[in-house]
């Protein structure tokens, strides 16, 4: 089959987190299944400033807000990706410089309404017209709100290809006011409950729930509580909905990429059968180094994420203090996100200088240090629709401790006396996001830290798990045979 992917991101053209991840190897994993897969996303300036030859396939005007823009559709070759790519260029949207969705000062841009749109039509007809005259698409898989409209004008055609429409994280639900939809020129019969209206504005994401063949999340687990009012963001109704048209397919992770016996960026590398306890030491003595913080046997925990309520920032926050005073572990953590929450942090390292290093942005290299060198991965996520970081940590022989929910409480199993017992365990689970819960798992985890033996046959069982994407791919394989030819 040829199967089209269309995203907003994708590693390593741009990443903002781990939709980047998914969109690049994911479709790595169906080519090695013997599918074609290609890639769509915007011509954002970091983007095109990192390809060389583009051919252009294709010029077409497109509709936007009281405009008219003149749109290249171009094709390119990046090796990692696999294949041949196409990047959808409007300038006047996406050639600017920044995060792909939002300013430096964290808010929005305030054309993301025409932005999307505009790159959902040009996909549309990427995939409709024959603008590639060697390849021609049997599915489109679309991911996140920011394509949402793509199997809405997908359905207007007689015989469209197959569809399906991938939720990564419900709470970004492309919301957007009547008058949007109005200078959008959109058809007036999508002004519907029954397709993209939402509480008195429009949802890009409820237009791909809508509109696709097939939905699917991200996670078995997060399938489940989306369709509940804990979890669904007001779409619950709609998902619960579906039926037998949501399945929730566990993300793997790219074991080219994160893998701890071949990974470029840490400073010594190793596997679970070969200088396993040896390698751990020599990359937390490295990371410590790195973060300026003493070299030191007592444990070491780390978080990559974003700073927001979401991650369960707030309370690592709050039990920090607490932590540093009772016990000798220190911390690592990367991220960026919510001002109020980087200054909370930043306070803290001046706090606590030799306990707690911060670094607010992202850096790949210290993410697989942090996965490498640390003892502990915290990840206290109120939800999760799936996660990539605590499979990272259990590749790397890193235990992570996580709050119960999607795909953490998929792929985290509590290390109990019973568990130990049956060689399940492999990290550190409570239930319910709050500090007290959060500081009991750790300090669990410390507790048998200072066991070796079940600390070590903890680590062992997190390393041996199955978290590549050929099991999950197959599954994606199945699923686009299932409605590749059905006409809408």
């Amino acid at each position: 089959m040829n199967i089209l992917y269309a995203a907003s991101e994708a590693f390593p053209l741009i990443k903002t987190g781990g939709l980047g991840d998914v969109v690049h190897s994911l479709p790595l994993a169906l080519n090695r299944l013997g599918e074609s897969v290609r890639l769509v996303l915007p011509a954002y300036r970091e983007v095109l400033n990192r390809i060389g030859h583009l051919e252009v396939l294709a010029v077409r005007d497109i509709p936007g807000v009281a405009t008219t823009h003149w749109v290249k559709v171009l094709r390119a070759r990046l090796d990692s990706l696999g294949d041949d790519f196409y990047l959808i260029d409007a300038p006047e949207l996406f050639d600017r410089t920044g995060n792909p969705y939002v300013h430096e000062d964290g808010h929005s841009w305030p054309d993301n309404a025409e932005r999307f749109t505009v790159f959902s039509r040009a996909v549309a007809m990427l995939a409709l017209e024959g603008i590639d005259p060697d390849w021609q698409p049997d599915v489109v898989h679309c991911h996140d709100w920011q394509t949402g409209l793509v199997p809405a004008f997908l359905s207007l055609a007689a015989q469209p290809p197959a569809s399906v429409f991938t939720i990564h994280n419900l709470s970004y639900d492309g919301f957007f006011p009547f008058h949007d939809f109005n200078q959008l020129q959109l058809p007036v019969a999508w002004w519907s409950t029954d397709y993209v209206e939402f509480y008195g504005g429009f949802s890009m994401l409820k237009a791909g729930i809508v509109f696709s063949d097939h939905v699917t999340t991200v996670s078995p687990t997060y399938a489940r509580e989306i369709c509940t009012p804990e979890f669904g963001y007001r779409f619950d109704g709609l998902l619960h909905h579906l039926g037998g048209r949501l399945t929730g397919i566990l993300n793997g992770i790219d074991l080219d990429t994160w893998n701890p016996a071949t990974d470029r960026h840490i400073a010594a590398n190793y596997s679970v059968g070969r200088n396993r306890i040896k390698g751990k030491r020599a990359n937390k003595s490295d990371l410590l180094r790195d973060a300026g913080l003493v070299d030191s046997a007592a444990p070491l925990l780390g978080f990559i994420g974003r700073l927001v309520p979401q991650k369960g920032i707030d309370l690592i926050a709050t039990v920090l203090p607490h932590l540093f005073e009772h016990t000798d572990a220190r911390m690592v953590i990367l991220g960026s996100g919510d001002k109020i929450f980087e200054s909370d942090l930043l306070r803290l390292v001046h706090r606590f200088p030799d306990r707690l290093h911060v670094h607010i942005g992202y850096s790949e290299t210290l993410a697989h240090k942090i996965e490498a060198g640390c003892d502990l991965f915290v990840m206290p996520s109120r939800f999760e629709p799936c996660g990539l970081n605590q499979m990272y940590s259990l590749h790397y022989g890193t235990p992570p401790v996580v709050n119960h929910t999607g795909g953490l409480a998929d792929t985290v199993v509590n290390t109990t006396p019973a568990t130990l017992k049956d060689h399940t365990a492999n990290g550190f689970v409570f239930h319910g996001a709050d500090a007290a819960g959060l500081l009991d798992c750790i300090s669990a985890a410390l507790r048998c830290h200072a066991s070796p033996r079940a600390w070590q046959q903890v680590c062992r069982t997190g390393m041996l798990a199955e978290l590549g994407w050929e099991a999950s791919a197959r599954q994606y394989q199945q699923l686009y045979r299932t409605y590749a030819g059905v006409s809408k």
